[in-house]
Formats: C-alpha cells, structure tokens, sequence
C-alpha cells in the first residue's frame, strides 16, 4: 500500500457495497485519509458510527462528505487535497433505469463528467471509474448511459493526459456477488420466507465475482493505467439456474418459478466486445484496452484502410470457464455476506 502512504483517497457513492469493501481494504493501512462522498447522510451516520464501535483506533482517517456528482459545487468542495479517487457513484438497478432514463443519464454521465472536471481542475493525481458489463453491446438505459460515461472519461483523460497531472482510467466489471441490488441476497431472503425462488431464465449467464476482487481490480487499474486505459478482470461464470440449485444447496430447497426476462436483460454479459478485444492487452488476470488516440483528422486513416476491426469474439459469460453447480457452491463460500447467513440460519 505504499502508493497510499499518508494519501488522501476519496470515494464517490462511499456507502455503497465497494466503498464499504474498500474501507475493509484500506482502513488499517498507512493511508492517510478516506473521503466518503455520497448523498444518503442516514448510510453515512450508520457507517460513521459503525467504525467508531468497531475501528475506533482507525475511525478519525475517515470523513465524510454529504454532496452529489450531480451538483457540481459540493464534488469541488470534496476536492481540496485529494490525491486519489474512486468514482463508485451510480445509479446501477436495470429496471429502474429503463423506467427513469433521464434519471441514469444525469447521474451516470452528467454526474461523472462533473466529477472528473472538478478532478482535473484540483489536480488530482489518479482517478478510476467503475463501469458495468452493460456497457458493452449496450441494450438498456443504464448500460446506454454508463456506456456514454467511458465516452466521458475517454475525453477528460485525453485533457488531462494534454495538461499532464492527472491520469483517469476505468474499470468494467460484471456481476458483483452480493452487491446491493443484486440477485444472491434476493434469492436468500426468498428461501428464509419459505417461498420459491424466481429465476428469470435458468439458461442466463453471469460472471462471479467478489466484492474482494472488484477491489483487486479497481487496485491493478490504479497501479498500471495510462491515461484512457480500460481494465477487465477475467472472471468465471455460471447460469442463473445453477446459481438457484447452489444456494439452495447452502441454504435448502424451496422450489423454484420462472418468471420471464426483466426490462432491458440480456440473455448473457459481455465485458469486452469483439472490436475492444482486436486491441486488448493480455496481462493475465487481467485485459487492458487501451484508448483509441486517433484524432479528427480521418483522411489518413481512409488512405492508409484498416483491413482488421475486430476480434473473432467478444469476451462473454457464455465463453468463459463456466461453473457448475459445486463449483459455484464453493464460490459462494468465499463471501462474507453468504457465511454470516449461514452463521444466522443455524
């Protein structure tokens, strides 16, 4: 954690699922200081007083600040002596999304865009954003819109790139295990009330990832980006249908009913398309995409043609090393959340 050593890291949507994770992370490191940034104050007092009952020694690095990335003065104020930041802010729920597009569109795109300005202008050193699968192939609102917030930070990394002090890269991601909103704890709650567990497709696939690792990851982008880099995490899969019989397995079996697609769902996820993977970077557990530094000047490049756009395939969860269902069984019980329910249902 040297690169943090006496540093000030500043987390937008702090109180989320990855804030809380990375408090876990660097809370007893040699960091210097950890800004919340969100807009729930009642998320903030509970984790406020939640550190000072279990973290006293430790609970005064960490300051919160009442604010939202859509409101461009109170992400300034956040910005004085930042080092370092992790832009989590999101409105993240599909079906939510799709009903209140313009909602996405104000804090996806016009709230990152409004935090990385004020990032550039305060000098900030490092800044990683936090993208979605869905951003990919996009086929719903929030995907559109996050996919537009990369466009965003393509952009502002090439000015800050220009001016030389501030280096802004993304990560993308898929589903996050336990992660509000998503389906585990959903699935959980269903057989702790005795009723069957609603599968949309038993044939949809997802990637499995922790929230550990979507840290990990965030970590390696913070530590190897240039400016505009795309960083994705290699990550096992398993269909929602295995999911259902892995968790019943952990927590008993209470049936199970189809209920049909969501709004805006797609039948698998894609973290790096067909045309970013041509021009991905294998660094092992990870790619990186690095950003298209072609410039408006487009006669030179239909002189010279472009024989190849792209890959023979994107990267999905349909191709990737799938689970079954002991497999995901075993993932599961790398959770903290999965084995404090288990603790619970004894």
């Amino acid at each position: 954690m040297s690169d943090f050593k006496d540093k000030t890291l500043l987390i937008t949507g702090g109180t989320g699922s990855f804030g809380n994770t990375v408090l876990k992370h660097f809370l007893t490191s040699d960091i210097g200081e950890i800004r919340i940034f969100s807009r729930d104050e009642k998320k903030q007092d509970d984790m406020r007083h939640e550190l000072q009952s279990k973290c006293p020694e430790y609970a005064k690095k960490v300051k919160f600040y009442i604010g939202d990335v859509r409101d461009p003065r109170s992400i300034a104020d956040a910005m004085p002596g930042v080092d370092y930041i992790f832009h989590a802010a999101a409105l993240k729920q599909v079906p939510s999304c799709e009903f209140f597009p313009m909602q996405a569109v104000k804090t996806n795109i016009e709230g990152t865009d409004n935090m990385l300005h004020a990032a550039i202008e305060a000098r900030v050193k490092r800044v990683v954003c936090l993208s979605t699968d869905k951003a990919a192939y996009p086929i719903n609102a929030m995907g559109i819109s996050k996919a537009m917030m990369e466009h965003v930070i393509t952009a502002n990394a090439r000015v800050a790139a220009e001016r030389g002090d501030t280096v802004i890269c993304c990560t993308r991601y898929g589903n996050v295990m336990c992660s509000r909103g998503s389906v585990i704890p959903l699935f959980m709650d269903q057989i702790h009330a005795g009723e069957p567990i609603t599968i949309t497709n038993p044939e949809m696939t997802r990637f499995l990832m922790n929230l550990d690792e979507a840290v990990d990851l965030v970590q390696f982008a913070f530590e190897h980006a240039n400016p505009g880099d795309l960083f994705v995490q290699k990550a096992d899969a398993t269909t929602i249908g295995d999911l259902a019989k892995a968790i019943q397995h952990l927590f008993g079996d209470t049936g199970t009913r189809i209920i049909g697609t969501r709004h805006g769902e797609k039948l698998y996820e894609t973290l790096l398309t067909a045309e970013e993977r041509l021009r991905s970077e294998d660094l092992g557990q990870y790619f990186r995409v690095m950003a298209d530094n072609r410039d408006l000047n487009y006669d030179k490049y239909f002189i010279k043609g472009q024989v190849q756009t792209q890959a023979d395939e994107a990267y999905t969860s349909h191709n990737t090393v799938r689970l079954d269902v002991e497999e995901t069984v075993r993932k599961l019980l790398t959770i903290d959340y999965v084995k404090e329910q288990m603790e619970r249902s004894k």
